[in-house]
C-alpha cells in the first residue's frame, strides 16, 4: 500500500491560476505541488538543480512544515509514521 498519493490533481476539474481568490491560489498551489513533485518530472529536473537550489527547496519546505505543523502532525503526516 503507498503512503503517499497525490488524488487532488488527479480529480481536480477548476482551472490552476494564481491571484483571483484564496481558494483558487490554494487550489492552484497544491495543483503546481502535485504536478512538481510527479517523478517522471523530478528524475529530469533534479539532476539539472544547482547545489545552492536544491538547499533552497529543501530549506524552504522545512521552514513550512516547522512553521505549520506540531510535532505529531509532521511526524504523521508528512513522514507517514506513528509518533505518540
Amino acid at each position: 500500500m503507498k503512503k503517499y498519493n497525490h488524488d487532488f490533481i488527479e480529480t481536480y476539474d477548476g482551472f490552476p491560476a494564481f491571484g483571483w481568490d484564496r481558494k483558487t491560489d490554494e487550489e492552484t498551489v497544491i495543483c503546481y505541488l502535485q504536478m512538481f513533485s510527479d517523478d517522471r518530472l523530478m528524475q529530469q529536473l533534479v539532476p539539472r538543480l544547482s547545489d545552492e537550489e536544491l538547499a533552497e527547496i529543501y530549506s524552504m519546505i522545512n521552514r513550512l512544515l516547522k512553521a505549520h505543523l506540531k510535532d505529531a502532525e509532521y511526524h504523521r503526516l508528512f513522514l507517514k509514521e506513528d509518533h505518540p
